[in-house]
């Protein structure tokens, strides 16, 4: 069983910067881990994951240049830093892990944290 529990959320205005962290415990050893998003009314969105050993990373095109994922494996921890903020960027954002990276880049990943709350003001 995997648990995973995110934090960083919050306020920002348009073109700031925030640094969501995803703490997991459980067996994560091996395991890809990303992250997702969702805004009113919308379907959740991926935006984007890492491999645990070698930490490639993958990104959606709407993010991609604006966003990092990193991850400190010896702490289980995950991160997703978010520059050049925008209105549309506001949502639910996720944090998920898979043994099976595959699952992460088509939305279907095992694991599910609760989802920390990034609102951009224009």
């Amino acid at each position: 069983q995997v648990q995973l529990v995110e934090s960083g959320g919050g306020l920002v205005q348009a073109g700031g910067s925030l640094r969501l962290s995803c703490a997991a415990s459980g067996r994560t050893f091996s395991y890809a881990m990303g992250w997702f998003r969702q805004a009113p009314g919308k379907e959740r969105e991926y935006v984007g994951a890492i491999t645990w050993a070698s930490g490639n990373t993958y990104y959606a095109d709407s993010v991609k240049g604006r966003f990092t994922i990193s991850r400190v494996n010896a702490k289980n921890t995950v991160y997703l830093q978010m520059n050049s903020l925008k209105p549309e960027d506001t949502a639910v954002y996720y944090c998920a892990a898979d043994g099976v990276l595959r699952t992460l880049l088509t939305g279907t990943p095992r694991y599910w944290g609760q989802g920390t709350q990034v609102t951009v003001s224009s």
